[in-house]
């Protein structure tokens, strides 16, 4: 699921210029084409101005680009701004076409999908630095590029979801702190009931939206090898969980939007008003509500810990290579150039978080709450990395719908989801 920023927290500065230029010009060893003598176009597609947001295509096309170009004579990245909406689509298209570009900035859920058709290169055997740039990365973000036992990719951006609340709300609860366990949301959902506000609300039941709590709960959704969700996902302890949420909602505690009422306030209205106490959502909704809400102070904080922790979802992108390209040693050198602090810090002036945990405390000074997100990448994890990802997300939304309506148990909406998804697991 794509999670972007709209965020445009600086521009790139002259010193940021002469940064990132002799970033890139650290990112060129190793061999490749792409000579003055014999000079070579790599193309890059990516949605950096999602159809029109300027900022962060500015900075890439502008300074980063041009930066690498200086470092690398011979090497000209032509990059192509798609729509996100439409990226997907195209690239299937043009996979089937065999007229891929060299590298695709895609979502992280999308890797599994092009790596079992064939149309990515294993960066980890192709890169002989693989195992040193990915070291540096989340690894929650890390394993994003992982399918059947090789990386194809690398991780160029994150975020993660994490507690968002609003202050007046916890006031109506008698509390002055966020909820920081299970137990704490158990105590504000008593004392929320008659209150007109509701104790956490969100827009689905897919992997995005209940794997933190599944997580966090002390479960898992598949075996280790990801190759069965039977005895995971559909366990005791991640019943116990579920029914929780299912309890909350029963009791008007968590409103319909989350079995998908498309009339119900969405999550970006509802905390500022008061009427949702608490939310997950990613980095993004500062730069939402201080556009539609700017007197709203939302509060950042970990995801409420269970017996598991206290476990969120990576989100973002990566970095991949086509094995169409005819430029991979070029195409590997601008890779590089995307893990280095130089590139990962201009992108965070825009608003892009950076996927190195070592740059965390320079990000947060662009803004504090960023420290938030990245102490919880630290234990973030990955959703199912299958090319089916997208149906067992279907799944997951169809059969426990149904829990949540009173229609069936929470043990047999997990049973019949973990049955499902092991008959996609299979199909790998």
């Amino acid at each position: 699921m794509k999670r972007s920023s709209k965020l445009g927290l600086a521009v790139v500065t002259a010193a940021t210029i002469s940064l990132v230029a002799a970033g890139c010009a650290a990112s060129t060893t190793g061999s490749g084409t792409g000579t003055k003598a014999s000079p070579v176009t790599v193309t890059f597609w990516g949605s950096y101005g999602n159809g029109g947001n300027s900022t962060q295509q500015d900075a890439l096309n502008k300074t980063l680009i041009p930066a690498f170009e200086k470092a690398n004579p011979g090497i000209t990245i032509k990059y192509t701004d798609i729509a996100y909406d439409s990226l997907l689509q195209k690239l299937t298209t043009s996979a089937a076409g065999g007229q891929l570009p060299d590298l695709v900035r895609a979502d992280l859920g999308w890797v599994p999908q092009f790596a079992a058709n064939g149309v990515l290169v294993p960066l980890s055997g192709s890169m002989s630095d693989y195992k040193t740039l990915a070291a540096k990365d989340y690894a929650g973000n890390v394993s994003t590029n992982l399918y059947k036992g090789k990386y194809y990719g690398l991780p160029l951006d994150t975020n993660t979801r994490v507690l968002i609340t609003d202050q007046a709300a916890l006031a109506k609860a008698g509390v002055t702190a966020p909820p920081a366990t299970f137990a704490d949301l158990q105590t504000m959902a008593t004392k929320l009931k008659g209150t007109g506000v509701s104790l956490f609300a969100d827009s689905g039941l897919g992997a995005w939206n209940v794997s933190p709590w599944i997580w966090s709960g002390g479960g898992d959704l598949t075996n280790p090898d990801e190759t069965k969700a039977t005895g995971f996902l559909n366990s005791a302890t991640n019943v116990q969980t579920i029914q929780m949420l299912v309890d909350w909602y029963k009791a008007g505690l968590i409103p319909n939007l989350i079995t998908g009422n498309k009339g119900a306030t969405g999550t970006s209205d509802g905390l500022p008003k008061t009427k949702y106490a608490t939310i997950f959502d990613g980095p993004w909704m500062s730069g939402i509500w201080t556009g539609q809400y700017p007197k709203f102070q939302p509060t950042y904080s970990p995801i409420p810990a269970g017996s598991g922790g206290s476990i969120s979802v990576v989100g973002g992108e990566d970095i991949v290579l086509t094995a169409s390209s005819t430029h991979q040693a070029a195409a590997e050198k601008f890779i590089r150039f995307t893990q280095t602090s130089a590139f990962q810090i201009a992108m965070a002036k825009t608003g892009q978080m950076t996927v190195e945990p070592s740059l965390a405390d320079q990000q947060a000074q662009l803004a504090p709450y960023y420290k938030v997100y990245s102490d919880q990448l630290k234990t973030a994890k990955s959703r199912i990395a299958s090319p089916n990802q997208s149906k067992i997300d279907a799944v997951l939304t169809t059969t426990l719908t149904p829990a949540f309506l009173g229609k069936t148990t929470v043990q047999a909406a997990l049973d019949s989801a973990a049955s499902q998804i092991d008959a996609l697991l299979a199909g790998n």
